[in-house]
Order: C-alpha cells, then structure tokens, then sequence
C-alpha cells in the first residue's frame, strides 16, 4: 500500500517508516514528518461558528507561500507545530496545478488536521475545481514533474491520487461546500441555479461526493444530477458571478444567504484587484490573490472583526461591527 505514499520529486522526496512520511525539500529547513491516520472519514458539512478563523484559498503548490503565512500569522510554528489553538483554518479550495510543491502542501494540510484536533481547532479543506480536475484525470495544468516521477516509478500520475492512495482517500473525504457559524464557505461560488435546487449543504456534498474523480468523463453526457454542481458556469468550482459579467444581482445572493442561513458567502477561484475585500454590501468576501505573482494573503476573523493579512505580517480591517 504505502508505495503508492511514495513520491520523487524533482528537488524533494517522500519516504515511509512505521507509518510516518518524511517529506524532505533541497532545502533540509523545511523537512517534515507527518504520522498516517489510523483511519479516514468523511468531512461534516456544519460547524459552529469560532472565535477566530484563518481562511485562504488557491495555494496551487506554493509551499513556501503559505508556510510563511501561517508561520507569520502564528497558526504554525517552524517545526510545523499548530500554535492556532482552537481556531480554525479554512482552505477554500485548489491544491492541485501550477505551484512546483503540491504534493508537499497536501502532507501539510494532513498534519495539521491531527494537530489543530488535539489542541481543539480544526483544519477545513473544501475542494476546487483544480482539485476535481486532477482526481478525475483533467491535467492540462500540472507541472511536468508529476508525470516524470510517476514515470519513474512505473506508475501512470492518475494513482498517485486513487482511491487506493493515502492521498486520494483523503481528498475523497472533502467537502464541496461548507458552512462553519455564520459563514457560507466554497470555491467559486452559488449560482442562482443552485438556490433553485434547494438542496441543503449536506445534501449538496453527499450529492457531489461520488463523482469526484468522474466529471471528466461525465462531460457532454447530461446528468441532471449533478451538471449544476460540476459543469459549466453554475458549478460551485466555476462559478465567477460575483466578480465578472453576467453577474449576480443583490437579491440572488441576499437569497443564498437566506437559503443556508448565513451571513456571508467566502469564495477564491476569481482573482480580482483590491482581494482580499467584501462585496454586495459585506455578503461575499473574496479571498483570491495572485500568489504565483507574490501576493500571499489571507482573511482573519477574530473578536468579532475581519482583517486582510500577508506573510509580512501586515494587517488591515476589512470589516468591523
């Protein structure tokens, strides 16, 4: 089984020892260690609300990004210990594609799950469309080395995240769709034609999980089921209404709201100038950046008021009550 754990890369490497995986970069400063999960179960949809959140989205593989955020914002330590206590972290979505670091970013996120638990915090990884892309063999965006270290392990790139991988069962066990206290949290978006279905958030996930490593092959069949969650400009992976044309009017998104009971919609996927910001009078926080391009940023919720923070350790209120 754990060969499937093992990954060469191409300036960093996995090993496997009494259930414990040694993620090791060029640079031996950042190695880790994380210890394997006796068992893995499906996410809960709901959570109450906490006293404070750390929220990002769309790492794509840049490692370095994001650990210095945390490690900056002090939701980690430098040997990757959690000092987050009980708050939580929010990951809305995309792991997966262009960054040179995926796989390491995966280990983690994995990590920090365990830790977060134990200290009476959690860790939250809802899926994006990147992420639905590679689980069910859409590689259009993945860096060459993926392929190349499969190759050089015999194995075709689409098993490293099977159901049979540690990995891939534990992204099968993500959620689409969150709501954690008064916050609606996805990748992209909710369409007016998702309100339409009135579907509850569990029902949603329970819905799209199956399918996650089938929508490729899925396209042009036409399933009513599950076409507005994964195709097309509705989906909760693609959805760009809140940010470019057509887009979505006041009342459609004063409607989400009502309908899952929130008082704002948290979504990346759309990179728009002035991110990390509110929009349609404080109902959406978009929380995309250029981080290919530098810009590593997150939003902090805590005592009541929402702040934009970077990985210099610079902060700015962006919503106070």
């Amino acid at each position: 089984m754990w060969n499937r754990v093992v990954v060469n890369g191409v300036a960093n490497k996995y090993e496997v020892n009494d259930g414990k995986v040694s993620v090791q970069f060029a640079d031996p400063s950042l190695n880790f260690t994380v210890s394997l999960k006796n068992s893995l179960k499906n996410e809960r949809s709901i959570f109450r609300q906490p006293k404070k959140m750390f929220v990002v989205s769309d790492i794509e593989g840049q490692f370095e990004g994001f650990r210095n955020l945390l490690l900056v914002n002090k939701i980690i330590d430098e040997k990757y210990n959690w000092t987050y206590g009980k708050g939580h972290l929010v990951i809305c979505g995309d792991l997966f594609d262009r960054g040179l670091a995926v796989t390491e970013t995966m280990w983690l996120i994995y990590r920090l799950e365990y830790l977060a638990e134990k200290a009476g915090g959690y860790v939250h990884t809802i899926l994006g469309n990147h992420d639905i892309m590679n689980l069910s063999g859409d590689l259009r965006y993945i860096q060459p080395k993926y392929t190349e270290s499969a190759k050089l392990m015999r194995l075709d790139y689409m098993s490293l995240f099977d159901k049979s991988s540690e990995l891939g069962r534990w992204l099968r066990t993500k959620n689409t769709i969150e709501k954690i206290g008064d916050n609606l949290c996805m990748h992209a978006g909710v369409s007016p034609i998702i309100n339409e279905l009135g579907h509850s958030i569990k029902q949603i996930n329970t819905i799209c999980r199956p399918f996650y490593d089938q929508v490729k092959m899925l396209q042009g069949v036409g399933d009513p089921k599950i076409d507005p969650f994964f195709m097309g400009n509705s989906s909760l992976f693609w959805y760009r209404g809140y940010f470019f044309e057509p887009k979505a009017t006041e009342a459609e998104v004063s409607s989400t709201l009502e309908i899952f009971k929130v008082k704002r919609i948290i979504v990346g996927h759309t990179i728009v100038e002035g991110n990390i910001a509110f929009y349609y009078g404080e109902k959406v926080l978009g929380i995309d950046v250029n981080r290919h391009g530098g810009d590593h940023q997150a939003a902090i919720y805590e005592n009541g008021v929402w702040f934009a923070v970077n990985d210099k350790a610079e902060k700015r209120t962006i919503l106070k009550h």
